[in-house]
């Protein structure tokens, strides 16, 4: 599938309107990006932390800017709330520097 990223939690790796290629069948592992679910329903992309009993604990690039487990409280996504892994970026192919 595609999503477009709105944000800026997770700047410099990803910037609003990056179109992201993701799969939905494959588990991230550490250090993947992934769309996930929090409690309140809102979807983001994080990178994953860490995997443990309770879930995913994930984190975002921009230590400025969103959420994540640790703003939370040490919260961790449920595996059904991980709905996919990141692939790569589609656009823009390339960022000037």
């Amino acid at each position: 599938g595609l999503v477009v990223v709105r944000g800026e939690s997770m700047l410099p790796t990803l910037a609003d309107g990056d179109w992201l290629l993701i799969n939905r069948r494959r588990s991230p592992k550490v250090s993947d990006l992934a769309i996930v679910r929090f409690a309140d329903g809102e979807v983001s992309v994080k990178r994953v932390d860490l995997i443990g009993d309770e879930g995913y604990f994930v984190t975002r690039d921009n230590p400025r800017v969103g959420r994540d487990s640790w703003t939370l409280g040490g919260v961790a996504i449920p595996p059904t709330d991980v709905l996919a892994t990141v692939v790569t970026r589609l656009w823009p192919p390339k960022r000037p520097s």
